[in-house]
């Protein structure tokens, strides 16, 4: 059966199991009812198509289910037949099964290593699957900094790299005894070359030498069924004020203070001829005088010529 052959079922009910966990854990244990096509090569066999079908939606986000599916078990048939309409060799049929499901949600608290540390953003890894992104304004300012690391051409960035090597054999050779798990995580390195996240006022490293990190969830992005988790690490992450804004623009804070501050421009009582400076554009002097209304002069009446004059002293 083809992956384009598997559609979303048309009906589920998900019901708390009586030993799942609470809506407040990040795994659930739930039941489902879903209609599903088995195709004609598991005509003899239907519950291997089913199978087969269930595991495709393994490590997928399914928004019926509200989480990610990352195992399941219980499959039942509901009814004893199946049927086939028309001349659709597929055979329908209603199943039941429980799901254990990854289901994180808004302001929930959970826990990640940091891989990856960048002067705009922290990347997590949760249970070493499931990705998480902080962003640059959603770290304490006045607690964290970034701290950028040495560059590759940097002569002294080898000799810290031998002595760093060498510090981590000297660890792994004292811990050689003590479980070897717990070595690999004290010596993972939790950030990259670029730099690290660093405490203002003691220089101690983001998420302490193992790199775990207590994060709010703050929103949840699926794209092509893969789930990956937005968080935040200040006390109140919904809070406004955590927003982002462009450099362009300001908040609406600092807009309304910048209009009460800007001082009301006096009238200048002077003649505009004599305000002009010399150091105003000459286009806007153009246009400030082309604005300007000019004054019509006065008409004048000819005076008469020396021949009327004449000529009305002889009529006189």
């Amino acid at each position: 059966m083809s992956p384009s052959k598997r559609k979303t079922p048309a009906h589920e009910t998900n019901n708390q199991n009586d030993k799942g966990k609470g809506r407040d854990r990040e795994f659930q244990l739930v039941t489902s009812e879903m209609v599903v096509s088995v195709a004609p090569v598991f005509a003899v066999n239907p519950r291997a198509g089913v199978e087969e079908l269930l595991d495709s939606l393994v490590m997928r986000y399914i928004p019926a289910l509200q989480g990610v599916v990352l195992a399941h078990s219980n499959l039942k048939f509901t009814s004893d037949t199946g049927n086939v309409k028309d001349d659709c060799p597929f055979i329908i049929c209603n199943i039941r099964f429980d799901a254990t499901i990854w289901n994180p949600r808004m302001g929930m608290k959970l826990k990640g290593r940091i891989n990856l540390s960048s002067p705009d953003h922290i990347s997590l890894l949760v249970h070493r699957t499931f990705n998480v992104s902080i962003p640059r304004h959603h770290i304490p300012a006045e607690e964290w900094e970034f701290e950028y690391g040495p560059a590759e051409n940097d002569p002294e960035f080898a000799n810290a790299e031998e002595e760093e090597e060498k510090e981590d054999d000297e660890e792994k050779e004292e811990k050689a005894e003590g479980d070897a798990e717990a070595v690999e995580e004290d010596t993972t390195e939790h950030d990259s070359g670029n730099g690290r996240w660093v405490h203002r006022s003691t220089g101690e490293r983001l998420g302490g030498p193992s790199g775990i990190l207590e994060f709010t969830v703050i929103g949840l992005t699926v794209a092509n069924e893969m789930l990956s988790l937005v968080a935040s690490l200040q006390d109140d992450p919904f809070s406004p004020i955590h927003r982002p804004y462009s450099s362009a623009t300001s908040s609406p804070v600092a807009k309304k203070k910048t209009r009460r501050e800007e001082p009301q421009p006096e009238e200048d009582a002077e003649d505009p001829e004599e305000a002009d400076s010399e150091d105003e554009d000459g286009f806007s002097l153009l246009k400030r005088k082309a604005e300007t209304p000019v004054e019509e002069a006065p008409e004048t009446v000819a005076k008469p010529t020396k021949k009327k004059r004449k000529a009305k002293k002889e009529k006189e």
